[in-house]
């Protein structure tokens, strides 16, 4: 991954994380952190990986005030970087916390065995 690619991510993460912490105001977003951005070789699309806390219904409602704020998200995010063409945002959601949890919790169990 070049250099230049990974800075951009880096970035565009601390970015997105303010704008979802301070600018955004819809309650049913919950808290969401912004665990990893991922951008495209030609920098026109960004994956950002999303995690939240709550259960599933919570999780699968704030993926979908996301995805309805994406137009919102992008052009304030453009107006933060000084770069010619913002990239198209893509929320995922970030599920290595559940796996890594359940995982803990097997270990655990075969420890007490």
């Amino acid at each position: 991954m070049s250099l230049k690619r990974e800075r951009l991510d880096m970035i565009i993460q601390r970015e997105i994380s303010n704008i979802l912490q301070f600018d955004l105001k819809n309650p049913k977003l919950g808290f969401v952190t912004v665990t990893d951005v991922q951008c495209s070789k030609d920098l026109s699309v960004a994956k950002i990986y999303v995690s939240f806390l709550g259960k599933q219904e919570r999780n699968d409602a704030g993926l979908r005030v996301l995805n309805h704020s994406k137009g919102y998200i992008r052009t304030e995010l453009s107006k933060r970087l000084k770069i010619r063409k913002t990239p198209e945002l893509v929320f995922i959601q970030d599920k290595s916390l559940e796996q890594g949890n359940r995982i803990e919790k097997i270990l655990h169990e075969i420890g007490e065995e």
